[in-house]
């Protein structure tokens, strides 16, 4: 009796099921097209006029926008509370009546909190710290112990944990060398912003830990937390591996990538940084994946099991970009132009582009990007509105 065809069906199934229970290699068929996508992108009015406040008192504007879902899920699939929090950096509060702008003043990071995952100003609500004169001042202030007077967060990406019921954001410190020119910025370290389960704006409650993961190299210098991507089956992944990715930029845009267990976040002799060929316990050998990004991005799972990264290509200009990868450290394919930012003055520009799954519905992915002013001060005062995020919509044919 020929027992050849049965053994085949024998090892057919059992490479089915053994694929089907290891997402890593089960992917690898489906990551080897690298180049292709079908999709459409159009502007997304709807988010974007949530951000546009032309009357009233208060959040008028910022930059730096990233999203925490509360519950941790960044995926629809992994949703179970729909209450979200986004983080801005350089924010405006102030006036504005009939588009003209009142009494203001910038501050370096606020929030907003949505009810729900629509785009509804109803369930939307903007909040900032005050000081002891009631004045808006900055939701987060550095206060390590390295902290230089004049230091301020930028706000890079964050996460609620489910391992640790913390909420971790990243926390860029800068400092403005020349107050006369807007451009003398520089960062001097990066902090881990802590806040415990239940913090509520103004986060009292708020704990701040210094970081190692700041290069300070003259010309190489760079960062991680400009991108998180939580693997995890908490999170929604739909492959998880129970890692969480952050995502850094080194030199002129060449992105690097570290990765940790949730439960270990704080503990930063546990992270490793992916070489190229194996994950090192050397910071300094992290390998760029790619060059050429924003100082935000998004790595976020496809549908088919690759992973789409979003950034805005060259860092400024206008190109909001993609491209495809097979897992969440590469490799990548080429890039591919996914909408021309337009501006309506050539005194403002575009920058930093990227995507949030927790508030797409199946088969999209919303993506933002900043606009700013050269001539900010000025042209702030010509039109109130012209600095918020802008937002698109990616659908998957």
């Amino acid at each position: 009796m020929n027992y050849q065809p049965k053994i085949k069906i024998a090892l057919l199934i059992v490479a089915a099921l053994f694929l089907g229970r290891c997402p890593a290699m089960a992917q690898t068929k489906a990551n080897t097209d690298l180049e292709h996508l079908k999709y459409t992108v159009e502007e997304a009015p709807d988010w974007t006029n949530l951000f546009i406040r032309t009357s009233g008192t208060g959040w008028f504007g910022a930059d730096g926008i990233y999203l925490l879902p509360a519950d941790g899920a960044r995926s629809k699939g992994g949703r179970v509370s729909s209450k979200n929090m986004f983080i801005f950096s350089d924010s405006m509060v102030g006036e504005v009546n009939d588009g003209k702008l009142g009494p203001n003043k910038m501050v370096h990071n606020t929030v907003a909190l949505l009810n729900g995952d629509e785009p509804k100003k109803e369930n939307i609500d903007f909040k900032w710290a005050t000081g002891a004169d009631g004045k808006p001042v900055s939701m987060f202030i550095p206060n390590t112990p390295s902290v230089q007077k004049g230091e301020y967060f930028w706000l890079g990406d964050g996460f609620y944990n489910t391992a640790t019921q913390k909420t971790y954001i990243f926390g860029y410190r800068m400092k403005t060398l020349d107050s006369k020119d807007d451009w003398s910025f520089r960062q001097f370290g990066t902090s881990l912003i802590v806040l415990p389960k239940g913090s509520k704006p103004p986060f009292k409650d708020q704990q701040q830990i210094e970081t190692p993961f700041f290069y300070k190299n003259h010309g190489n210098d760079g960062c991680f937390g400009l991108g998180i991507f939580v693997n995890t089956k908490e999170a929604g992944a739909p492959a998880p591996d129970g890692y969480v990715y952050v995502y850094g930029v080194r030199g002129h845009g060449n992105m690097i990538v570290a990765r940790v267990q949730p439960k270990d976040f704080e503990r930063f002799t546990a992270w490793r940084y992916w070489d190229g060929s194996t994950w090192n316990t050397d910071m300094e050998k992290a390998l760029p994946l790619i060059g050429g990004v924003s100082n935000e991005l998004s790595i976020s799972p496809l549908p088919d099991g690759r992973y789409i990264l979003v950034y805005l290509n060259g860092g400024m200009g206008s190109e909001v970009a993609m491209r495809i990868g097979a897992s969440p450290v590469g490799p990548f394919g080429s890039v591919h132009k996914l909408y021309e930012a337009k501006v309506s003055n050539p005194k403002y520009y575009t920058y930093n582009a990227k995507a949030h799954p927790s508030i797409s519905k199946p088969g999209e992915l919303i993506i933002t990007y900043n606009q700013n002013s050269y001539d900010f001060t000025n042209q702030l005062k010509l039109n109130p509105v012209l600095y918020h995020p802008y937002f698109l919509r990616m659908k998957f044919e």
